[in-house]
């Protein structure tokens, strides 16, 4: 219908901006709808970009820095926050899986996806802010440590309005 061509050219002129600010490649991905087989195209490009050698891939910090660096640097560069906070919890188990050998690690950060920061009130790009970290888990067997910033929750798909609402 009419929806899916108007959905087709802006995904078209989201393409050509892509292109036109420097994207080795731009390609629509559909992998919400269509599962792996939505991906493919995306797939493909990211090969032929990396076998092109025009990626200029760099990651953020080195395994060797500690956890504590890591967060740092991910809440300072990524976030724009002026520093890191920790719960006593957080503190002791960083000092754990330090120790454990697992500082290595890389570091996945649990935080809401409605700000940078952990207040999802905080729209925009806020700066000036303080990231709470109250909890940090470790997937040892995946290889990477994730912190819980503010209230993030890891129950997966509930919604703040149980269905037991809408039961007659």
């Amino acid at each position: 219908g009419d929806g899916d061509a108007m959905g087709c050219a802006e995904l078209a002129i989201v393409e050509e901006a892509c292109n036109e600010a420097g994207a080795a490649r731009s390609v629509i991905a559909n992998h919400w709808a269509e599962g792996g087989y939505g991906a493919i195209a995306l797939a493909k490009a990211v090969q032929e970009v990396c076998k092109e050698g025009k990626a200029d891939f760099k990651l953020l910090y080195p395994d060797s820095m500690t956890i504590k660096e890591k967060l740092a640097k991910i809440a300072t560069t990524i976030y724009g926050a002026k520093a890191v906070e920790y719960t006593e919890e957080a503190e002791s188990q960083i000092a754990r899986y330090e120790a454990l050998g697992y500082g290595s690690f890389p570091v996945c950060v649990a935080k809401t996806h409605l700000s940078l920061s952990s207040d999802a009130s905080l729209k925009g790009v806020p700066t000036d802010f303080v990231l709470p970290v109250r909890e940090v888990r470790a997937s040892v067997g995946a290889g990477f440590l994730y912190p819980l910033v503010g209230t993030m929750s890891t129950m997966p798909g509930l919604s703040t309005r149980p269905s037991y609402y809408e039961i007659d």
